[in-house]
């Protein structure tokens, strides 16, 4: 049965969800990694940052090595042969992937490395650059006189887009302070 042309569709979807909380996920996981420790003092927001690493490190382990293996096991069409152009390909985009990983976590911990500036920088940043890699890889069959002007529009909407959420976003609430407005909070006579 042929597939719709959107099928991916829910995939993507899911894997924004999940990008899309990972750095806050991974500065609440830092600063729990703290124990009790200022977070303000460099050499303690360090080696929380680095433990908060290690446990992503034991995530990515159990959902990227543990996980599709049990697949590739209960699997009756599975082949167990590793390409070297698949695996060393692979290996390389694994040590991407994590380099980014970490560089959020050292992003977090540099002066107003918070996760909405961090993660709109990244998550805007990302798009542009696997466009551009994309397009050298494979470039345009009509050349590059044949990319249409609206592909360079969304690369500078992206950029502007980073730009405006990064300056203009909330400040967020002080820690303790009430989130409910005070005459909310009143009874009702």
């Amino acid at each position: 049965m042929p597939q719709s042309g959107y099928s991916w569709l829910p995939y993507a979807l899911m894997t924004v969800v999940a990008w899309g909380v990972y750095g806050i996920f991974l500065q609440i996981g830092g600063d729990g990694m703290a124990d009790g420790g200022n977070m303000k003092d460099p050499a303690i927001a360090t080696v929380a940052r680095l433990k908060a690493f290690l446990f992503v490190g034991i995530a990515y382990f159990l959902t990227a090595v543990v996980l599709p293996f049990v697949m590739l096991w209960f699997n009756k069409n599975a082949d167990w042969s590793f390409p070297t152009s698949g695996w060393s390909w692979s290996l390389i985009a694994g040590v991407v992937g994590s380099i980014g990983a970490f560089c959020v976590l050292l992003a977090f911990g540099s002066k107003g490395g918070t996760p909405p500036v961090v993660m709109t920088v990244v998550f805007a940043g990302a798009p542009i650059v696997n466009a551009i890699v994309g397009l050298l890889k494979s470039p345009p069959k009509d050349g590059w006189g044949s990319i249409p002007l609206p592909f360079y529009l969304g690369l500078a909407l992206a950029i502007v887009g980073a730009g405006l959420v990064t300056t203009y976003k909330p400040a967020p609430t002080p820690h303790g302070a009430p989130t409910v407005k005070a005459d909310s909070a009143k009874p009702s006579a």
